[in-house]
């Protein structure tokens, strides 16, 4: 077990969860507990993130490790003594056990310090909203540190407890959401020929994008498509709709499939719009692309798990859910790896569930392999 400071910073981060782009309390606690540890520079990124740089003696790599700051707007329904006093808001993804894990990563570190290059804990705001890393890596703050290699791991309950979970190439999927608005003309129901309803539309898309989304031909690998919202004119009986939106989310395995995916879809929503002349908006939001690993990176996790020795399992498929850690890896040499949480453990973002302070160790021990590979 991690010792009673780590553990003590776990739970009081899990007490006080914040939501994305808002964890200025988190960050505060954050910087006062490394702070500590005397690193050389401590410099904020993004809305909320900051990063601690360690500095060895001489020239060498740039080393990252990431963790999130953010949690979800989630009830917690646990009873623990540590449980969310914030309302509506809580830890359900285990996020407060990633950043317990770099900070005991930093403890390691201050005692044994790097002899060439940097080490840098990077603590990203707004994981969950996708946005977080991307506003991290077009800082112009993150230009003076950015990585020659970059780690994060990710807890996943129904895993054995420690256990780690490798990928070569994608490791969790590309995702977006899609909203189209359709713009008509409203006009009376007992009267619709005197306005543009966007009704046809609407059944028109739904029923091309079903067939788009079974046809696997034009993919290379996993595709999704799941229409999660339509809304259409207003409750009156009297009124023929004029305007309509449908929200649709995309996945893909790999990014070139999500580009044909985006680019098909598209299609077909602005041809139906044409045929019903409708006016058309096409929106996106929380736009993930697939997180790609590094093959050299992810040698160097296996090697550093089995030395411990830790139970590693290579996946035969990416995760479906997405990861913005993507916009890391789009630019930079690095790895997600996953981090069993133990089979009996409730699922992420499920209100029940809490991360086990167990596999704070093991997580930590994987960080400090890599860093005195590369750095001592």
């Amino acid at each position: 077990m991690p010792d009673s400071d780590i553990i003590r910073l776990r739970h009081d981060l899990h007490s006080e969860p914040e939501v994305s782009n808002r964890e200025k309390k988190t960050a505060e606690r954050i910087r006062e507990f490394i702070g500590k540890m005397k690193p050389a520079a401590i410099t904020g990124v993004g809305s909320t993130g900051v990063a601690f740089t360690f500095n060895g003696k001489s020239e060498g790599p740039v080393v990252m490790f990431r963790s999130e700051l953010d949690a979800l707007p989630v009830t917690e329904t646990t009873d623990l003594p540590y449980s969310s006093s914030i309302k509506g808001v809580a830890h359900a993804c285990g996020h407060d056990g990633h950043m317990a894990i770099l900070a005991a990563l930093a403890k390691r570190i201050a005692a044994e310090p790097p002899l060439r290059g940097k080490a840098v804990l990077l603590y990203q705001p707004a994981e969950e909203v996708e946005q977080g890393a991307r506003d991290v890596v077009n800082d112009p703050r993150f230009r003076d540190i950015e990585p020659d290699y970059i780690f994060a791991l990710h807890n996943i309950p129904g895993e054995k407890s420690g256990s780690v979970i490798l990928r070569n190439g994608t490791f969790a999927a590309a995702s977006k959401g899609m909203t189209v608005k359709l713009h008509g003309k409203t006009s009376h129901a007992g009267e619709p020929e005197n306005g543009i309803s966007p009704a046809a539309a609407i059944s028109d898309i739904i029923r091309e994008l079903h067939t788009l989304r079974e046809d696997k031909s034009l993919f290379k690998s996993l595709t999704l498509l799941t229409i999660i919202h339509i809304r259409m004119g207003e409750v009156s009986f009297g009124t023929s709709p004029g305007y309509a939106e449908i929200m649709i989310t995309l996945r893909a395995y790999e990014n070139r499939d999500m580009e044909m995916l985006t680019s098909r879809a598209e299609e077909i929503v602005r041809s139906a719009a044409e045929r019903e002349h409708l006016g058309v908006e096409i929106a996106y939001d929380e736009i993930f692309p697939a997180t790609v690993n590094d093959p050299g990176c992810v040698d160097m996790v296996r090697e550093s798990a089995r030395e411990i020795p830790l139970t590693v399992q290579n996946n035969d498929h990416p995760y479906r859910w997405s990861e913005d850690f993507a916009y890391f890896t789009e630019k930079y040499s690095g790895c997600l790896f996953g981090l069993g949480a133990g089979t009996g453990q409730p699922a992420l973002h499920n209100p029940e569930y809490d991360f086990p302070d167990t596999i704070i160790d093991p997580g930590t021990e994987i960080f400090f392999n890599i860093y005195k590979k590369l750095l001592r």
